[in-house]
């Protein structure tokens, strides 16, 4: 049997590595159209913009690691188009490659704002290692950036900016961070935090435009006229899945490739795995798409245990985590059909968790430096275990003991 792995990221390379583990005995290729090994994202807007991680930090596993491992990796390689009748993939180099079962681990994209101006000099984005050495070299007391959209990415970004001196202005179009993803709690602790590092927000803004001097962008334009100075521009608001070898060959797509709970596209011969994919939820009776590594790694596991026909892994609820200054945020849930939530312990202590609850079971938890908080929230809700709300929100019972 010959596996393709279209995608040599996180997910592609998780996929590779697990279907030795779980002994897969046939041909691997995984293929990628970046002229690395497959890395790691999270540290690029952290670490490796401080210089804290460097040169082959980021690897998931040596080059040569592939090569011991019987998997041919396919560096700087492009897939042109995907042919499900004969199970074979064309490359931009022309060659075609046959497979039995296909992987798509292609990931996303960051969303673009196609605004007047946009074509200046001076737009940053965060996806690859080149886009964050763009950005460390900007970088410097004195520079200017404009962070639009106050997700973890530009919150992380504003953070290690900030740490190397450049000036920040995030402008975000709802009315708090995080909007998408934490509750109004979580949104009040980072924007005090980022405003005592020297961040200036602007909330409830939308862009019109962007100015420019010699080719270069200086400036945002704001609807209302306000103009916010700057020397480049990051755009964070969100990212696209790149589904379009998806969507050419008739894959059932809906913002992502539908996959079921094995991983498993519309294709029973295609698999698709990570950022790209539409999954079922069943802990809250949904379809999702979900960008965090943890996601990555247990779609991993889904389809390297189903193209091996090993015994299907546990369930895992969904988690996420971001690092900003001195602070960890963790948090394992979705915050769907919430009626109450339980704030424990001080947000002004910088220690805390909030909990949010259906009746008397977990649904998310929210846990800023309180690791023992996300690890027990992450087993409620995984158990669907009914919480006291009283005993949760006393700091007094330890958090075991709830």
């Amino acid at each position: 049997m010959n596996i393709i792995i279209i995608g040599a990221g996180h997910a592609g390379g998780t996929v590779a590595a697990l279907l030795r583990q779980n002994g897969f005995k046939g041909g691997i290729t995984l293929i990628g159209e970046e002229p690395h090994a497959p890395y790691q994202r999270p540290p690029l807007s952290k670490g490796w913009l401080k210089g804290q991680v460097a040169g082959d930090g980021l690897l998931l596993r040596p080059r040569d690691w592939y090569d011991e491992n019987g998997i041919a990796l396919k560096t700087s390689t492009r897939v042109v188009r995907i042919e499900p009748a004969s199970r074979t993939v064309v490359l931009s180099t022309g060659e075609s490659l046959s497979y039995d079962k296909l992987v798509l681990a292609t990931g996303a994209r960051a969303r673009k704002l196609v605004l007047p101006g946009s074509d200046l000099k001076g737009f940053l984005e965060l996806r690859t290692i080149e886009d964050a050495e763009a950005l460390k070299a900007w970088f410097k007391p004195g520079f200017r950036l404009a962070i639009i959209g106050g997700g973890y990415v530009g919150l992380e970004v504003a953070a290690s900016a900030r740490l190397l001196g450049a000036e920040v202005r995030v402008i975000e179009r709802e009315d708090r961070l995080l909007a998408r993803v934490g509750g109004p709690v979580l949104s009040s602790f980072f924007r005090q935090v980022h405003e005592d590092h020297g961040v200036e927000f602007r909330f409830g803004v939308t862009v019109e435009g962007f100015e420019g001097l010699d080719g270069q962008v200086s400036g945002v334009r704001l609807a209302g006229g306000e103009l916010v100075p700057c020397d480049a521009v990051l755009v964070g608001i969100g990212a696209i899945p790149n589904d379009d070898l998806a969507r050419d060959s008739l894959l059932v797509c809906d913002d992502g490739v539908v996959v079921d709970g094995h991983a498993r596209t519309s294709d029973p011969n295609i698999f698709a795995v990570g950022d790209m994919t539409r999954r079922p939820m069943p802990l809250y009776g949904r379809s999702v798409r979900l960008e965090s590594v943890p996601n990555a790694l247990e779609q991993g596991r889904q389809a390297a245990a189903a193209i091996c026909g090993t015994a299907e892994p546990k369930p895992e609820t969904p988690w996420f985590w971001s690092d900003q200054y001195d602070h960890k945020l963790q948090i394992a849930g979705m915050i769907f059909d919430v009626d109450q939530t339980v704030m424990r312990g001080d947000p002004a202590s910088g220690k805390f968790a909030v909990f949010h609850l259906s009746g008397a079971r977990i649904q998310a938890v929210e846990a800023v430096n309180a690791p023992p908080e996300f690890m027990m929230g992450r087993q409620w809700l995984a158990s669907r275990r009914e919480i006291d709300p009283g005993r949760l929100e006393d700091v007094s019972i330890p958090i075991r003991e709830v």
